[in-house]
């Protein structure tokens, strides 16, 4: 989540002594790096072509799905829709971790107490069946996902937001339960999808019975073909309201984006072998050494790269309770971790795949002796 500079950065301090402030961008802490009115961001190209196709699987090895609401307990809805399709009032980048820039929200206020954020939606927002995106939109998609038919997650990530109101026709103030910096990200990464859906008549249909309605959203695709269950193919919309803004320019450029589902992993390894899709992740250390070779790999049709990047990563590790009285002399905790052969385990049973973590902030400039590793996500392509 992420937001604002130069003036931003004067109204961080605003708020802090009690004034309000409106900005084009929201920082939990800090400064925001790029100003009002900044053309696109630093790691994109803006002029990148548009155009071709690219096939995936998806990362959580997803095995099916059953229904096209994303929103509710029940069932698997198709991967990475939410992405594809769904606009929201805010938007992150990869250049600051709690900072957020506005995408259907062209200027978000936070009132002196903290205890509340207003939010104006952007006059050219469209959904994609053409109707404009309106507070009315923002409030109903709050009140659905919060709801008791959606998925309980949302209640607990929208807790401390007491409501949603609409102040005018492109306005909308949500009200927190207690004032809390990262509440306007929260907020601000709400999913907005239009009141028409799920509409018949002059009633709504309950939110968890809404299986096979299609999704009436914003976001860059719009849904293509699809063999239920097996594949989906995301379609670029070349109206999209907002692929000259800032914040959208250079990015989403594929026309095509097709997710194929495999039963199990051995039948996505082999299909990929077999050049039915483009790309995909390895997470399982004796996979990566053992399963990715062959004749495809060694000719170059495919491609093995270990990329490193700057994110802080995940991590495996024991956890031990404090709670329990056997764990809380740190000499006991100590004489466990001394006890485990990291390096023995590494060499014979990971590939030395693995190096020690030395904090939460793994392979990020936050880890403790940084410059000593960088995380090497293992990926593949076919050429």
């Amino acid at each position: 989540m992420a937001f604002f500079w130069t003036h931003c950065c004067l109204a961080f301090w605003l708020c802090m002594s009690g004034s309000a402030w409106a900005a084009h961008a929201y920082a939990q802490f800090g400064d925001i790096r790029y100003p009002a009115g900044f053309t696109h961001f630093s790691y994109v190209n803006p002029a990148a072509p548009k155009g071709g196709e690219i096939v995936l699987v998806p990362p959580t090895r997803q095995s099916n799905f059953d229904k096209y609401n994303p929103f509710t307990l029940k069932g698997s809805a198709p991967p990475a829709m939410l992405a594809m399709m769904f606009d929201t009032l805010l938007v992150s980048n990869m250049d600051e971790p709690t900072t957020a820039y506005g995408l259907l929200a062209s200027d978000v206020t936070v009132a002196n107490d903290r205890m509340s954020v207003t939010f104006q939606i952007h006059p050219q927002a469209r959904f994609h069946n053409g109707d404009p995106v309106l507070a009315s939109d923002v409030r109903h998609s709050f009140e659905r996902l919060t709801s008791k038919q959606a998925a309980p997650q949302y209640r607990t990530y929208f807790g401390e937001v007491k409501g949603a109101s609409v102040l005018g026709e492109r306005s909308i103030r949500f009200d927190f339960v207690r004032p809390n910096s990262e509440l306007p990200l929260i907020v601000g990464s709400l999913p907005v999808f239009s009141q028409k859906w799920g509409l018949e008549g002059k009633n709504y249909k309950p939110f968890d019975q809404m299986v096979m309605d299609m999704p009436i959203a914003s976001g860059p695709y719009r849904m293509g073909r699809v063999q239920f269950g097996k594949d989906i193919t995301y379609e670029r919309d070349p109206a999209y309201w907002a692929k000259d803004l800032n914040v959208r320019k250079g990015l989403f450029n594929f026309d095509r984006i097709t997710y194929k589902i495999y039963k199990d992993s051995t039948a996505q390894l082999e299909a990929f072998k077999a050049g039915e899709f483009d790309y995909m992740q390895s997470f399982i250390a004796r996979e990566w050494a053992r399963a990715f070779t062959g004749r495809a790999f060694e000719r170059g049709e495919l491609i093995k790269a270990e990329l490193p990047h700057g994110n802080a990563g995940d991590f495996q590790g024991f956890l031990f309770n404090l709670r329990r009285d056997q764990f809380k002399d740190v000499r006991v905790r100590q004489a466990v971790a001394l006890a485990m052969d990291f390096e023995w385990l590494n060499r014979q049973l990971f590939y030395n795949a693995y190096s020690r973590v030395r904090g939460y902030f793994v392979a990020s400039d936050f880890e403790a002796n940084c410059h000593e590793s960088r995380a090497t996500p293992r990926m593949m392509k076919e050429t």
